[in-house]
């Protein structure tokens, strides 16, 4: 499949959208819905790798290009603030899981 400028360009915005609606996601706690997107958004940059290569953009096409990309990173960024302390908790659970299991491993069960 070759892509025009246009293409490319309706990739980075729907990936902006994406992006945007992983935020909303993440906002919300919806975990499975984040995972979601984030599947769309691979298959997104996987179309991306194969074929921007081929197609040149210029001028204002290159810095609405910028404008999107930055604003992805800009939702990434909200994505990870979200994601830290929830994953933070998650990790103290796992962690706290297995020292109650070595503890029981170690002196039995109550």
């Amino acid at each position: 499949m070759t892509m025009t400028n246009h293409d490319v360009l309706s990739v980075y915005a729907a990936m902006s959208e994406l992006t945007n609606q992983m935020v909303a996601a993440a906002n919300a706690s919806d975990w499975e819905h984040l995972q979601d997107l984030e599947q769309r958004m691979n298959a997104h940059v996987a179309v991306l790798k194969v074929n921007e290569g081929m197609v040149r953009l210029e001028g204002e096409q290159r810095t609405r290009k910028a404008t999107l990309i930055k604003q992805m990173l800009e939702d990434d960024r909200k994505v990870r603030d979200l994601i830290t302390p929830w994953m933070a908790q998650l990790s103290r659970l796992i962690n706290s899981a297995g020292t109650e299991r070595r503890l029981v491993n170690a002196y039995g069960g109550v």
